[in-house]
């Protein structure tokens, strides 16, 4: 089942920096980002949620991991 809404067009400041910076880390525009980018704000704070998830220290890098993905098998996320 593919997403109901396609990615939006790469128009406006906050768009441009975040599909820029998801090209430079993964090579391509993830789908949740380019769904996120219809709303700014809602894209501005799932990359901070991102950032902020990565760089936490206080939990080994495999438990959070382990942890993500329970909690997206737990919402049937297929990201």
């Amino acid at each position: 089942m593919g997403a109901r809404l396609g990615t939006a067009p790469n128009k406006g400041p906050i768009r441009r920096f975040s599909y820029w910076f998801t090209k430079r880390r993964y090579k391509k525009v993830l789908t949740p980002v380019g769904i996120r980018a219809h709303d700014p704000y809602s894209l501005v704070a799932y990359g901070n949620f991102e950032l902020a998830f990565e760089r936490a220290k206080s939990v080994d890098k495999h438990l959070k991991m382990l942890a993500q993905h329970k909690a997206a098998q737990l919402i049937e996320c297929n990201w």
